[in-house]
């Protein structure tokens, strides 16, 4: 009886084993504290993040869980709770209120560009449009991208300007960039 019972045992503690060994095969970045591994998805590693707490929280309030979870490819500029308390106070409360869903989600998809743009390929665009790349985004409106020293800077239709702080961080279904500020539609 006891064999019987240890079988199941060693099967799990090889299936954990193995799937340990997968992820530290992976080549990871570092974002809020914690590794970001390319065979998960956007919502799988942003929730581990200590950085990124109140984007996810507004992706949930949202809805928009399934959609960052699904194939993509996707682009996300993601805001850390830093660039979210640059907002006035109150802003964020009043956003994830079930009555401004709709305001919300067109924030959020406004950090959104279909496809997975990796640094490499929006400096390219840059160079190719003699200092700034235009991109749609999800939410319909663009955002313009550019170059400041070495910084890739992106600037919303408000004129408000974001740095990414944390480039290239791969996902299984694209690829996040971290920002220093929300940006506006």
């Amino acid at each position: 009886m006891k064999r019987l019972l240890l079988i199941p045992v060693l099967a799990m503690a090889f299936i954990a084993s193995n799937t340990s060994a997968i992820y530290a095969q992976e080549k990871t970045v570092m974002v809020g504290g914690a590794a970001m591994y390319p065979s998960k998805d956007i919502v799988d590693n942003a929730v581990n993040s200590k950085d990124h707490t109140t984007l996810v929280a507004a992706v949930k309030a949202a809805g928009l869980v399934p959609t960052l979870k699904s194939a993509g490819p996707f682009t996300v500029f993601a805001p850390t709770d830093g660039a979210f308390k640059k907002l006035p106070a109150g802003t964020v409360e009043t956003l994830v209120k079930p009555e401004n869903r709709a305001q919300l989600t067109s924030i959020l998809t406004y950090h959104v560009v279909p496809g997975k743009m990796d640094s490499r390929m929006l400096m390219q665009k840059i160079k190719a449009g003699n200092g700034t790349a235009t991109l749609k985004t999800v939410q319909g409106e663009p955002l313009t991208f550019m170059m400041k020293g070495k910084s890739l800077m992106v600037k919303d239709s408000k004129g408000n300007m974001a740095k990414v702080t944390i480039k290239d961080v791969d996902q299984k279904n694209g690829v996040i960039h971290v920002i220093d500020a929300v940006l506006m539609p």
